[in-house]
């Protein structure tokens, strides 16, 4: 989540905060740099790496590997792709325009402007294809499944409607558009196998799940009937059985995706008085207009975690920490927060650690505190903190009409190139090619054959 564009927290340094792709990791952009941190552990947050550099509005891990994809505010249409282990810059891309997300998955990486999508082939980072003249995107709303075999990128098909377009990474053709919502888009995120996609609009009430790639409707679901809700992230687990979502508000729902079939407790429901009067309200629904018919049957929250504070930008995701679920919730404030999840009962989740991610200090050189959090909940300390001072805006974008992405064949992307091509390289500097086959060097990719 790109937090440069919001003032936020004025003591906070973070412009950027995202998990990673299976989320085993977190990656945080500031005003001087970035870092790395592991998810191994609820007690404490360990830190893979740190660069001070420049002012980094994106950074983008591929899943465990060393490889990291940044921009900086002060080059907003520059991409660089490093080996952050190594210490070295593999290759960087120009563009015509501000670059507002980057998406990465083992085969595929996407760069998103306001008006433009390009494809790169990870492995030796040549421009593909490019999805040209989109719906004007300022946010750079868009999505990538991380799946090798429903590598799937969805984006904004208008910006006066709920339009989802579906686009096959890997055959390069488009494959379905889905009509899932009255108002413009504000979140989208597939599942971890690229089997379904849900979706929120910008009146926020209303998330709804989709089966990909023929874009039937399968789960509805009512967050609230608050007006002016912004749904600021979606995210599903690895197993495709939850679905949170963060907003503006204080309040970050967990949807179950499961039929009434699959709920355990339905067939003692339907024998309860409360679950016969259910069904009467629900088969009595069938006589009304359709959008009341609609709200009988949204579901609703499994369970929910409170916030310290709200109105303020945040990611979340659902993460396995020590073979246990939990929820996770980085936001504006600098603040990592993890809540229990209750696989079975859901309800109230509980704040179990937050971890600063900008490592902020207090006088008293303790972690601060985010405002309304209560000195009792315990707080852990990053290593190495370092204070900031001062706001950074991202600058003004040109939209004059620029040749394609030029990239540098520094001697690192040669390295990197001819390592995807299985070729040695000899006489590097203290550098030996990329092996894309090392799972500790890069993940393992697979090819398919026709």
């Amino acid at each position: 989540m790109n937090l440069a564009s919001q003032a936020g927290d004025d003591q906070s340094d973070l412009l950027f905060v995202n998990f990673n792709q299976d989320c085993t990791s977190v990656a945080v952009g500031t005003k001087t740099g970035y870092k790395l941190f592991s998810l191994s552990s609820v007690e404490k947050l360990d830190q893979i790496y740190d660069n001070a550099c420049e002012d980094i509005c994106t950074v983008e891990r591929l899943f465990s590997s060393s490889l990291v994809a940044i921009v900086s505010l002060s080059s907003p249409r520059k991409l660089k792709v490093c080996h952050f282990k190594k210490g070295t810059e593999i290759c960087n891309y120009s563009y015509s325009n501000s670059i507002l997300a980057v998406k990465l998955n083992r085969q595929r990486l996407i760069v998103c402007l306001e008006e433009s999508l390009y494809i790169h082939n990870i492995r030796d980072m040549k421009v593909l294809h490019t999805i040209r003249d989109t719906p004007p995107n300022p946010n750079g709303l868009c999505a990538l499944s991380i799946s090798n075999d429903n590598s799937f990128l969805a984006y904004p098909g208008s910006n006066t409607i709920g339009e989802v377009q579906i686009f096959d990474t890997i055959n390069l053709r488009a494959v379905a558009m889905i009509p899932a919502h009255d108002n413009p888009l504000a979140a989208i995120a597939f599942n971890a196998q690229g089997t379904k996609i849900a979706t929120a609009s910008e009146k926020g009430t209303v998330i709804r799940v989709f089966s990909i790639p023929d874009g039937q409707k399968m789960f509805e679901f009512r967050r609230g009937m608050k007006r002016c809700v912004h749904i600021y992230a979606l995210a599903f687990s690895s197993d495709s059985t939850y679905l949170c979502a963060s907003s503006n508000t204080e309040t970050v729902h967990v949807f179950k995706l499961e039929t009434q079939k699959e709920s355990g407790k339905s067939q003692e429901e339907q024998s309860s008085w409360m679950g016969y009067f259910s069904k009467a309200l629900k088969d009595s629904a069938t006589y009304l207009p359709s959008p009341v018919t609609d709200m009988f049957n949204q579901g609703r929250a499994f369970a929910i975690c409170k916030l310290p504070s709200q109105g303020l930008k945040n990611v979340c995701a659902i993460a396995s920490i020590q073979k246990v679920p939990r929820l996770l919730v980085a936001s504006a404030d600098g603040y990592l927060y993890i809540y229990n999840l209750d696989p079975n009962d859901g309800g109230e989740c509980m704040l179990l650690r937050q971890h600063s991610l900008d490592g902020r200090m207090s006088e008293g050189g303790t972690v601060s505190e985010p405002p309304s959090v209560s000195g009792d909940r315990p707080l852990t300390q990053v290593s190495n903190p370092v204070s900031y001072a001062g706001l950074v805006r991202r600058p003004d974008s040109s939209t004059e009409n620029t040749p394609p992405p030029q990239h540098t064949d520094s001697q690192p992307f040669q390295e990197f190139e001819q390592g995807a091509m299985g070729h040695d390289v000899v006489g590097t500097a203290g550098l030996n090619a990329l092996r894309l086959d090392d799972d500790n060097e890069f993940p393992p990719m697979t090819h398919k054959v026709d």
